[in-house]
């Protein structure tokens, strides 16, 4: 399968992190059958930073009867009195408008937001996002990744599980911890943090390159495979960038053991700290 192409050049995918405009998303559905069911409540939120900039919360009448309520709990006499999508639309598209998207398992919930505005004649799509599930494959060695798990395994505690505001709220506290491993200098390293497709990101290959060319030893945070991260010390004695994903050789401090490193499992890089031999 071709990997899909990069977010185009000087957007908002190329803003640092900190002033990179973030949208949390998370939607309860009727079922899971993007054709048939719908959805009953929506939750937007617009981060910069640390800030909420924007946000928006509903319940939503799906204008179809439904009895699958075990997960979420939202019963039809909670939507029925609840606005419909068209209602509500504009309200999730502007805070949609100019960010990144950002979901847990988000393909899902891409695929529901365009089907919603496509009976209400909007088109509406996003071919780059960010989803958290995959950042938390990458990042973490646990045996399973939904956000259930994830909140069980940290102590994320939230009010209602699988209710949009409080799957929101424990999506960026998995985000946070993400980025602590991931220590991206922008949202489209994120992007490029691709489980399964073996792409190595970009802007650590570009540091282990300097490393390579001024001999000087970097900080590596690696995750093999099904183990947890290791943090060590490192000096780049070559890559193999026609290899798929590249492979990053070298020994590692202060033994001087050789090293093999795939790119993609390489989760960051730093200089490293002076006095490193």
């Amino acid at each position: 399968m071709a990997r899909p192409p990069p977010p185009p050049p000087g957007t908002v995918w190329d803003e640092p992190i900190a002033s990179c405009p973030l949208v949390f998303v998370d939607l309860e559905m009727t079922g899971l059958d993007v054709e048939r069911d719908r959805v009953i409540e929506v939750c937007v939120e617009r981060v910069v930073g640390t800030e909420v900039t924007a946000k928006f919360v509903s319940l939503v009448n799906p204008e179809i009867a439904y009895s699958n309520s075990d997960i979420h709990g939202i019963v039809p006499a909670m939507t029925d009195v609840a606005p419909t999508f068209a209602n509500i639309s504009q309200n999730v598209l502007q805070i949609l408008d100019g960010a990144v998207f950002v979901a847990h398992g988000a393909q899902f919930d891409v695929a529901f937001l365009r089907a919603e505005c496509a009976r209400i004649g909007i088109t509406f799509e996003r071919t780059h996002y960010i989803d958290t599930l995959v950042l938390s494959r990458r990042s973490f060695a646990l045996q399973g990744h939904s956000l259930d798990e994830l909140c069980k395994h940290f102590g994320i505690v939230r009010p209602a599980a699988h209710r949009a505001e409080h799957d929101v709220w424990a999506m960026r506290k998995v985000w946070d911890l993400a980025i602590a491993e991931l220590k991206p200098e922008s949202t489209r390293e994120l992007w490029e943090v691709r489980i399964g497709e073996r792409v190595a990101r970009s802007h650590l290959i570009r540091i282990c390159e300097l490393s390579l060319k001024g001999n000087k030893p970097i900080t590596v945070t690696y995750r093999p495979r099904r183990k947890p991260a290791e943090h060590f010390d490192f000096v780049v004695t070559s890559i193999i960038s026609e290899l798929d994903p590249p492979r990053v050789l070298g020994y590692q401090l202060p033994g001087r053991g050789r090293r093999e490193l795939r790119a993609d499992r390489v989760l960051s890089v730093e200089p490293a700290k002076a006095g490193t031999p």
